[in-house]
């Protein structure tokens, strides 16, 4: 069952800045803890019951999926709200952006790929971790990402952000099933030495190990996961290893994406000032 979750409606309207809207959809920052706690809900339905993250008893008691980075993240939402009808989070996304001089906690996906040393390298870039990034069943459709991509790039404008990484994952939980898609990878999509990070996680696996085998390319790109093929579409590469995350059941890929190499389609797209779908929300 498709169940959204409702938006508190004591959200300050000064605070709940419009980032981009479409018909009924629209996407902003959460401002007020209840909203984060909704977009967790968000979170545990489509990692934890749709999906195949474990339902440790935090998660389980509260069906919230959250951890302690949640406190120092902007979260991202997507909110449909039908005319007359009570507004809802129906996707969501996190962020965290810093640099190497900046005293702040590690990055969330530092357990798995040393981003403290990337960032170490390029000590005056902004980099911008995404992660948690989800939409409910009902939503999964061209104008719910569309919009999570607004969010994105007005966020990664307004926050004046380098580089965006982030892990990005397959549902699996071992390498043989997606063998072609990782060999596509490694062989088509590979950042640059200087960009390469080093996996820190248990039982990391180069990308090179694997190819497509009797795969035709064209198959092999068409297996990858969605989120992949858009990080693609928008110019990112990958680091040069995956590695197997057994608390969400998934293999993770890192991706790397200084802005400066975004596609210019997509800039022109979504404008050099994120303001295509820049508006107010439609009224009731």
């Amino acid at each position: 069952m498709n169940i959204a979750i409702p938006v508190q409606e004591d959200t300050p309207a000064s605070l709940a800045e419009i980032s981009g809207n479409i018909g009924t959809l629209s996407t902003r920052l959460a401002v007020t803890g209840n909203e984060i706690r909704e977009a967790q809900r968000v979170r545990y339905k489509v990692f934890c019951e749709e999906m195949s993250a474990r339902k440790n008893p935090a998660r389980f008691l509260t069906r919230r999926e959250k951890d302690a980075h949640d406190k120092v993240c902007d979260h991202l939402l997507v909110i449909d709200k039908p005319v007359g009808s009570v507004s809802r989070i129906v996707g969501t996304q996190r962020f965290f952006v810093k640099s190497a001089l900046e005293k702040k906690p590690p990055f969330y996906s530092q357990p798995e790929f040393d981003l403290e040393a990337l960032a170490e390298k390029f000590p005056q870039q902004r980099f911008m971790e995404l992660g948690r990034s989800c939409i409910l069943p009902a939503y999964r459709e061209k104008r719910t990402m569309e919009l999570m991509w607004h969010g994105t790039w007005a966020y990664a404008l307004k926050q004046k952000a380098d580089v965006m990484v982030g892990c990005a994952s397959f549902q699996a939980n071992n390498f043989e099933k997606i063998g072609p898609g990782l060999g596509f990878l490694g062989e088509h999509a590979l950042c640059q030495p200087e960009w390469d990070t080093p996996a820190l996680g248990r039982n990391a696996v180069p990308l090179r190990q694997f190819t497509m085998g009797e795969v035709t390319q064209k198959r092999a790109l068409a297996s990858l996961p969605p989120l992949i093929k858009g990080y693609l579409r928008l110019g990112a590469k990958f680091a040069s290893h995956a590695v197997p995350d057994p608390d969400f059941g998934t293999i993770d890929i890192l991706v790397v994406l200084p802005v400066s190499a975004i596609n210019p389609r997509y800039v022109n797209y979504y404008g050099a000032d994120a303001s295509r779908h820049r508006g107010l929300a439609n009224p009731d």
